[in-house]
């Protein structure tokens, strides 16, 4: 599912062997926040044209206009 692929690409680029820079909670909170941002915003695919997902978004809504 789509949810479980965001967790594994979420897990891979912003946790697996940054484990210790965590010692918070609230560490953690931003540092999944900040990823959130950056995969929506920033983080481009190829399957959406390489864009990113609000890019590509956007591009839609006002081609769909």
């Amino acid at each position: 599912s789509v949810i479980e692929s965001f967790f594994g690409t979420l897990k891979r680029e912003c946790f697996y062997g940054r484990e210790k820079e965590f010692l918070t909670f609230k560490q953690l909170h931003k540092a999944i926040a900040n990823y959130i941002y950056y995969y929506n915003h920033k983080r481009i695919k190829d399957k959406i044209k390489w864009m990113s997902p609000i890019k590509f978004r956007e591009t839609f809504i006002s081609n769909y206009n």
